[in-house]
């Protein structure tokens, strides 16, 4: 994966829209174009994937006008069909109506004792290697006036980031029994809005609670400010909204299982995936993932094992694509200087190679 950045500071949506599509015009209608041959691949009917698609767009319309006319404007100055770039905002709903979920991608670790010093932050973004030629990291002024720096999916609204107020965000996606079509909200438009509005853990909280969803995600989110809680994973369902808050000591992980007691009894993650092993990893490291480099924590959550741990996905190129993982991105959140701290590729690399400061 090729990662670009982009910075745009107006605070209109359409122009934004425009800005973004003309600029990416190829790599979104890649992207969509990917996105549109893999759900085939995983037995999504076409018109499944079409209708999916503009009821979330309608659902993101009614919670957060601004975010849809974004996308309109997006898809109309990237010469696509409305609905083929709603539908790849609405890539997660789609997925949650697979017939067999995937096997989870994504580790995060974030380490918000109380006191002065800001979190330390590391997650893994493990994605099919074919569906993401490209990424982007992307710098604008949302709605409420505060800056915003993300990563994200060429054509999707958010992923991962940081406010000017000091929030960060990790984002990894869950499955529960209540997942259904009922195509609510985008679960990376809400990230992209708490990012835009939430000051504090509990603004992010109450945003997150007040969008409908159908697929399942969580949402880790931390302040710079040694507030209460200073950390919170937000586990969406449709089933229910549930918040973990961090440990004792300050830390808090997550990969793609629920941890909130109310929900785990809709897991549906498969039992044969790697997330029970990779959170098994993740918190035995931890007595050596304070460092204050993202390096150091790199190698240290890799550990003993380097690129053979589990949080490492390499590619097995015999496979096909529907079947293919690979850690396509490390990268941590530094709240205090308002950046993102990143590599294309596991943490090994990471902290051998060095990273990048967007």
């Amino acid at each position: 994966m090729k990662v670009h950045t982009f910075v745009t500071d107006t605070q209109n949506p359409q122009i934004r829209g425009r800005q973004i599509g003309e600029r990416w015009s190829e790599q979104i209608r890649q992207t969509v174009s990917l996105y549109l041959d893999f759900f085939s691949q995983v037995d999504v009917d076409p018109a499944t994937v079409r209708s999916i698609g503009e009821a979330s767009l309608a659902a993101l319309e009614a919670w957060s006008p601004s975010l849809a006319q974004e996308v309109v404007a997006t898809a109309e100055a990237a010469g696509l069909p409305l609905w083929q770039l709603a539908a790849l905002n609405a890539r997660t709903e789609i997925l949650a109506v697979m017939p067999t979920p995937p096997e989870g991608e994504c580790s995060t670790a974030v380490f918000a004792p109380r006191g002065a010093n800001a979190p330390r932050t590391i997650q893994t973004w493990d994605w099919h290697d074919a569906l993401v030629p490209h990424g982007m990291m992307l710098q604008l002024t949302g709605s409420a006036g505060l800056g915003v720096k993300l990563f994200t999916e060429f054509g999707m609204l958010g992923k991962i980031g940081v406010n000017s107020a000091g929030l960060g965000l990790h984002f990894n996606i869950l499955h529960h029994a209540s997942d259904n079509d009922s195509a609510g909200v985008p679960v990376h438009a809400i990230a992209r809005r708490l990012l835009e509005e939430a000051r504090s853990v509990d603004e992010a909280i109450a945003l997150a609670r007040s969008a409908r969803v159908s697929a399942s995600t969580v949402l880790t989110v931390f302040s710079r400010h040694d507030t209460s809680p200073r950390a919170a994973s937000i586990e969406l369902s449709r089933h229910a909204t549930a918040v973990v808050l961090a440990r004792e000591d300050g830390w808090i992980t997550h990969t793609n299982h629920f941890l909130a007691p109310e929900l785990v009894p809709g897991e549906r993650t498969l039992d044969v995936s790697t997330t029970y092993a990779r959170l098994d990893h993740v918190n035995g490291n931890l007595d050596a993932m304070t460092g204050k480099t993202l390096a150091s924590r790199a190698s240290a959550m890799c550990g003993e094992p380097g690129e053979q741990a589990p949080i490492c996905f390499h590619p097995d190129l015999s496979l096909p694509p529907k079947e293919r993982w690979e850690t396509l991105l490390t990268i941590g959140i530094d709240t205090e200087a308002f950046e993102l701290e990143y590599a294309e590729g596991n943490p090994v690399v990471l902290a051998r190679s060095g990273s990048v400061r967007f």
